[in-house]
């Protein structure tokens, strides 16, 4: 990605990134730990105290409950038995979230929810499986 567009993504989902941020920083005392991940440009706080397990993306910050964000996992189509699909690296699904972020900045959040929220019907999470099955259509409206 050019500097000048990773820049200007950074800066337009920079309230969403706050948000994060404030939430793992609140982890902190409770043994959660940042660090930068480049490739998933977010920093990432890991064993991040709360929640049901695995991740949730604000901005350029991921949440993590676990150690290691590069663990396999199944896709949401998967997990809810609509298909059987081979495991995914939950740091390539939480990637996908960030491009979202990027583009979308603010608006993430209130598109997110008016698709179903957390949801295996919720076209920004197929599109990150899609996206961590093939690397390619991070985008949630595929022409």
């Amino acid at each position: 990605m050019h500097p000048a567009t990773f820049l200007a993504g950074l800066a337009w989902a920079a309230p969403n990134s706050l948000l994060g941020l404030f939430a793992g920083m609140a982890g902190m005392p409770f043994g959660a730990r940042a660090s930068w991940r480049a490739r998933e440009m977010a920093l990432v706080f890991q064993r991040w105290p709360w929640g049901p397990g695995g991740a949730i993306t604000l901005g350029n910050v991921i949440l993590h409950t676990g150690d290691d964000l590069d663990v396999a996992c199944m896709t949401y189509a998967h997990r809810a038995g609509h298909c059987e699909e081979p495991a995914i690296r939950m740091s390539d699904h939480e990637r996908a979230h960030v491009l979202q972020y990027m583009v979308l900045g603010p608006l993430f959040l209130p598109l997110y929810l008016a698709c179903g929220g957390v949801s295996v019907g919720n076209r920004f999470e197929r599109a990150a499986d899609r996206y961590a099955l093939t690397g390619e259509g991070w985008w949630p409206w595929r022409t």
